[in-house]
């Protein structure tokens, strides 16, 4: 009677990667580690449970009925894992352990970074990561332990606070609006250079490029320059390209910046505190939710 096949949780964590990834090269970056490694490791996995885990093919690699049903485990493997470790951190009397946060990167760059030193400062035996992305990280599989979102998870069994509403208006510099004049009214954007999110993702907020069609224009405006992320459109904003829709939370008051047609506003957008349920007790997320609600309610909006 044959032996039993051993599972090696370190090549079923490699596998898990592949698997997510869809091939050897990009599992590689994410887990550090060479192509060739990853491959080696998926070969040694295959040839101990003697069955093909993948179809090789030139674009990719694509799960056996067989694979399939390991990838599944090991998603539930490696989600209890991560949970049992989150909750053992947290035993500890202060808050402690790793702490994973994502957001977009227009407030991720802009408004959230410069906070991190002072909470790092409060809690320090938390180690703070921080990704900034306008993709969705799935928390569910615990990519990050928090998102920071401009809309409403529609992932299941997460828990959202509204953190604060982002108001938005039109800004130029000094130097543009010295050479282009300043608009008086919303139809005079038809004849300014206006800069725009522009992104084959979903855009991190809904209704961002609002300025487009402001004052009922009769046409439809076209935009000088097209940015996929907030400050990338903020630094053209501050060079003296043109003029765009910001977040006012987004400008310092000692910047060359200006706020032309000040009754116009943008649609406000609320932003979300969002954590898997599984974490509802966790003293990290608890002090960071507290912290971050405390510096809103010092924002000058």
């Amino acid at each position: 009677m044959p032996s039993r096949a051993h599972m090696d949780w370190d090549k079923l964590r490699i596998f898990h990667s592949v698997a997510a990834a869809g091939s050897f090269t990009h599992a590689g970056e994410t887990l550090n580690l060479s192509q060739s490694a990853v491959s080696r490791q998926i070969s040694a996995l295959e040839e101990s449970l003697n069955l093909k885990l993948f179809h090789r093919h030139a674009r990719g690699l694509i799960l056996t009925e067989q694979g399939e049903l390991l990838f599944r485990s090991a998603k539930e493997v490696s989600h209890t894992l991560a949970m049992t470790e989150a909750q053992l951190s947290e035993t500890r009397d202060k808050p402690s352990g790793p702490l994973k946060v994502t957001t977009t990167v227009g407030f991720g760059s802009t408004w959230l970074t410069p906070q991190i030193k002072e909470f790092i400062e409060l809690y320090p035996e938390v180690e703070f990561s921080l990704i900034l992305t306008d993709g969705e990280l799935d928390l569910g599989m615990r990519q990050a332990d928090i998102a920071i979102r401009m809309t409403p998870p529609r992932q299941p069994d997460l828990i959202q606070r509204q953190l604060l509403s982002v108001s938005t208006h039109v800004y130029g510099s000094d130097e543009y609006l010295k050479s282009h004049g300043v608009p008086q009214t919303a139809r005079d954007l038809d004849d300014h250079n206006l800069i725009v999110y522009g992104s084959d993702l979903p855009p991190p907020t809904p209704s961002i490029n609002w300025l487009l069609d402001a004052g009922k224009t009769e046409r439809r405006r076209k935009p000088v320059l097209r940015v996929n992320n907030l400050y990338g459109i903020y630094r053209a904003v501050r060079s003296g390209l043109g003029l765009a829709s910001l977040p006012d939370y987004l400008i310092p008051p000692d910047v060359n910046l200006v706020k032309v047609l000040p009754d116009l506003s943008g649609p406000t957008n609320p932003t979300f505190f969002v954590y898997p349920e599984e974490l509802r007790h966790s003293k990290k997320i608890g002090v960071f939710r507290d912290f971050l609600l405390k510096k809103v309610s010092q924002m000058d909006m």
